[in-house]
């Protein structure tokens, strides 16, 4: 136990310490002991009393209160967070401390990706490679002739003709694909001002360096050049032959070449398909003129000479009347071939083909054309050089045996023949008889008539006989 000279001091310093606030029960005896609380000073007098009347409740964090208005209001939690300078004055701790900024949360940047964008751009690549690619390999095969047909094709340049419609005109034959890019190249090799006007033979293997080296030389220098005449109704046998006499070509090779065809002319599209009762295919289609070769010519340079020819004969009027008319063009030959045989001279030629029209139109009591060189083209030349003899085709060729007009021509017609037969001239003429050797022509409306005619023809052939043995 504590001796009495210690209580009494403790007991005088309480009652000095709290003399202000009222009385205060002295601490004695075990009440004194049994009391933890800290010996307190004046300095910790208030905020002890402030304690004991309302004690803070338990929490990690004394709260602050406000230094200004009721001191017992408490601040709210958001307060610690405010945007305060450091170095605030803290209430409960009677000091300063650094209050926290309130952190921002920092936003992150949703990446993009990428992958899409870069697919798409090396796609778009790849095909614009691709495209450029072909291009450049197609260029590059017509340029050098590759994989192209080697079909000989006649380009007749024209007078004054400029590069551009040149290799327009090769396009249009098949010849080449590109104009722009012949002409970029005959640009660079500065021939433009080298091509020679006329007839020229390409190939669409050519490369573009052979056909300008073609297009701009001539052949004259090189090659005998040979005149050959057809006359008309000259037939397509003895036009072989006479190329072959002139060493243009052999008879055999150019009769296969020129009934064989496909030179990509107008014409050839307006022929029928169905050949089978034909001869020759062609014969009627090689136009009598004066033409121009050169010795030892390759035989399908020969026919498209002489197709050409003949398609620029055959103009758009032609052809407009013939449908004025409603016939086909092999209609049209092979009837102008019965006119060209039958006509003693040019002249005759309308009032023949008229006499034949009469009859194609009434063959009711006409079934028969009866041409006499019907009859002898059947026999002199498509029985005579028939491989295998066909009785069909020889008597569909003779008038006198098949009716309306034979399946082709009987010769080759010129342009008097064809245009006498498109006039289509208005008649009362069946029939017709010709002194072959005086060249006059009697016309008839009936057979009595047309008999008597014959009679007189064949008088004047006797007198014609007599005179020459006189």
């Amino acid at each position: 136990m504590p001796n009495n000279d210690t209580e009494d001091i403790l007991n005088q310093l309480l009652a000095d310490s709290g003399s202000d606030e009222g009385s205060a029960a002295p601490v004695t005896g075990e009440a004194a002991e049994q009391s933890e609380a800290p010996v307190s000073d004046s300095l910790f007098s208030d905020q002890t009393a402030a304690d004991e009347a309302d004690p803070l409740p338990e929490q990690s964090e004394p709260p602050l209160y406000e230094q200004e208005g009721d001191a017992s209001q408490e601040i709210p939690p958001e307060a610690y967070y405010q945007d305060e300078p450091y170095g605030q004055e803290d209430p409960y701790y009677g000091g300063q401390r650094e209050m926290p900024r309130k952190r921002k949360k920092s936003k992150k940047k949703k990446k993009r990706s990428r992958l899409p964008g870069v697919l798409i751009l090396t796609t778009f690549i790849f095909a614009v490679s691709i495209c450029l690619s072909l291009v450049i390999i197609a260029f590059g095969k017509d340029m050098l002739g590759i994989g192209k047909s080697d079909a000989t094709k006649l380009i007749v340049i024209p007078e004054g003709a400029t590069t551009a419609e040149i290799s327009t005109m090769l396009k249009n034959e098949g010849i080449i694909k590109s104009p722009e890019f012949f002409q970029l190249f005959s640009r660079l090799r500065k021939s433009d001002s080298l091509y020679i006007p006329g007839e020229h033979f390409v190939r669409p293997n050519m490369p573009y360096e052979t056909l300008i080296i073609e297009l701009t030389t001539t052949k004259e220098e090189e090659q005998e050049t040979v005149e050959v005449t057809f006359p008309e109704g000259i037939t397509l046998f003895d036009a072989a032959q006479l190329l072959e006499s002139e060493n243009v070509c052999k008879a055999d090779e150019f009769l296969f070449y020129f009934n064989s065809g496909g030179f990509g002319f107008d014409f050839e599209s307006k022929l029928p398909t169905d050949t089978s009762l034909k001869f020759y295919r062609m014969e009627g289609y090689l136009f009598p003129d004066t033409y121009y070769f050169y010795t030892n010519m390759k035989p399908e340079q020969v026919c498209q000479k002489i197709y050409l020819n003949f398609d620029n004969k055959m103009t758009e009027d032609r052809y407009k009347r013939m449908e004025e008319l409603g016939i086909s063009l092999d209609q049209l030959i092979t009837l102008a071939s019965i006119v060209q045989k039958e006509a003693a001279n040019t002249s005759t030629m309308t009032l023949v083909a008229s006499v034949f029209w009469n009859r194609l139109e009434n063959k009711d009591e006409f079934p028969l054309l009866q041409s006499d060189p019907t009859s002898n083209y059947a026999n002199d030349v498509v029985k005579a050089k028939m491989d295998v003899y066909d009785q069909t085709i020889v008597e569909a060729y003779d008038t006198y045996k098949g009716h309306g007009l034979p399946p082709g021509a009987i010769c080759n017609p010129g342009i008097e023949a064809i245009d006498a037969v498109l006039e289509k001239f208005e008649s009362d003429y069946f029939y017709f008889i010709a002194n072959v050797n005086t060249g006059q022509t009697y016309f008839s409306k009936t057979l009595e008539e047309h008999e008597e005619y014959q009679a007189k023809v064949e008088q004047q052939y006797i007198d014609e006989k007599l005179a020459e043995e006189e």
